[in-house]
């Protein structure tokens, strides 16, 4: 289904934050924080706008220097505390006291370390197939890579896998040979993350490819800088007992992202936390069970 974007920029801490709006401003608000890091929040949007848009004031951002947001310059100051700063700081700007938040994998990283740091400020936390833990998300998604390529007849590439998931390699080199690696699955790579592939974004709906090209250059950009300052590459499943805000872990039953030790950490530390599992989805349930997900946020938030 395909809906009007409802986007403008924001000037929050200096920079313009592209930031789209669903729903009433009296209704519980929710602040989407996307994957990647850099991927955007165009398909959340796509698919859950309208759906959560009609009983919540539904906030989405392309986080600094992301896709449709401004630019981060050559030598410009820019962390990973930029994003928890800029969450706050648009949630002052639009003058909304507590909201909740929906983290989709790296976006549930961020959600964490929100929470984390202001807590006043957040009703509940809806986790999303999060990584708290790239090293682990890393081997976990070596390890799916391994199998698929062994499925499509890749032997040497399923081997090599399989002794990358369990060798003593840094995080850097696993993020680094995951790509590779993964590249070797051609037109079959979204298998690693989608199970159910009968409900796809529209990426063409509203913008050209070069204008894609030109977001994931900005986006490719915060993601190395990132990667460079490497704080995405602490664990936080330490933080999750001291979270005393609501949670909630939503994992789809083939997700490699959210591995068993995410769950065993969130299960035993969480004080308040919940788990619900999509039994058709990967990665992104968001999408792939687009009305179940609706469903679940909209039971979870306003119970």
């Amino acid at each position: 289904m395909i809906q009007q974007l409802n986007g403008q920029e924001f000037e929050i801490r200096g920079k313009k934050l592209y930031v789209e709006q669903y729903g009433s401003q009296d209704k519980p608000a929710i602040l989407y924080l996307h994957g990647g890091p850099g991927e955007g929040c165009h398909d959340f949007s796509f698919h859950q706008a309208e759906r959560l848009g009609k009983h919540f004031n539904l906030i989405l951002i392309d986080q600094r220097g992301v896709c449709r947001s401004e630019n981060i310059e050559k030598d410009e100051p820019f962390g990973f505390q930029d994003l928890i700063d800029d969450c706050e700081a648009l949630r002052e700007y639009l003058h909304i006291k507590k909201w909740s938040l929906i983290g989709h994998s790296f976006g549930g990283f961020l959600a964490l370390a929100y929470v984390r740091q202001h807590p006043d400020s957040i009703e509940k936390v809806i986790f999303e197939g999060p990584t708290f833990d790239f090293e682990l998300t890393s081997r976990s998604l070596i390890r799916k890579t391994a199998h698929l390529l062994k499925k499509y007849g890749k032997h040497e590439g399923y081997e090599k896998g399989l002794l990358l998931a369990e060798g003593d390699h840094t995080i850097r080199e696993l993020t680094e040979e995951y790509m590779k690696l993964s590249d070797e699955l051609g037109e079959n790579r979204m298998e690693i993350y989608r199970h159910n592939h009968n409900n796809p974004t529209d990426y063409d709906s509203f913008y050209s490819e070069e204008d894609w090209d030109e977001f994931y250059d900005r986006s490719e950009r915060h993601y190395n800088l990132l990667r460079e300052e490497s704080k995405i590459f602490d664990s936080l499943l330490g933080d999750i007992k001291f979270v005393k805000t609501p949670m909630l872990l939503l994992v789809g039953k083939y997700d490699a992202c959210t591995c068993e030790k995410h769950f065993e950490v969130f299960e035993r530390d969480a004080i308040n936390g919940e788990i619900f599992i999509f039994e058709e989805s990967g990665h992104t349930p968001h999408y792939e069970e687009s009305e179940k997900f609706k469903q679940v946020v909209i039971e979870y938030l306003q119970s």
